[in-house]
């Protein structure tokens, strides 16, 4: 396998974990009324970086920005495929040709540092959302969210191993 192989399957596996993790999203908030991340908000800090904003009191305090929402989106996409390159990095790409689910898994939970060390304190949360009024509910949202993206590693691994030669 080479490299160009191995950055398109990343590419292809990481839309599809990160899909995989929108639709369990999507189900809870359908069948439990758990409300999923605004990814308008994520859009809003990246927007905000260029300009020095990487720390807000609350993000949610912090004026709406043009194309938020779209850049949310994108970037989201975007993390879900950088963590399946990082886990071929570590793992080795030939993984997605007899996919297994303890790394996914693994990578899933890893994966969880993001939002918990990077994201929520930057926008205003706290570490692990110490800040918010229910940490133990978002901290709990957030694993099963970012777990339901490992697992979503491991399915979109098994369809692109029976699809590609």
């Amino acid at each position: 396998m080479n490299l160009i192989d191995a950055a398109i399957a990343a590419v292809v596996i990481g839309i599809g974990a990160t899909a995989f993790m929108d639709a369990f999203a999507w189900l809870q908030r359908y069948f439990f009324k758990i409300p999923s991340l605004n990814y308008a908000l994520v859009g809003r800090w990246i927007i905000g970086l260029p300009e020095g904003q990487f720390f807000h009191d609350t993000i949610l305090q912090s004026p709406p920005r043009r194309y938020e929402r779209t850049v949310g989106w994108f970037f989201h996409y975007g993390i879900g495929v950088f963590f399946v390159l990082l886990m071929f990095a570590f793992m080795g790409a030939n993984w997605y040709l007899s996919p297994s689910l303890g790394y996914p898994l693994v990578t899933g939970g890893l994966s969880l540092c993001a939002p918990f060390c990077i994201m929520q304190p930057a926008f205003g949360f706290g570490l692990a959302a110490s800040k918010t009024p229910s940490p133990w509910v978002a901290r709990q949202r957030s694993l099963f969210a970012h777990l339901s993206f490992g697992v979503g590693i491991y399915v979109a691994g098994m369809i692109w191993s029976q699809l590609m030669p």
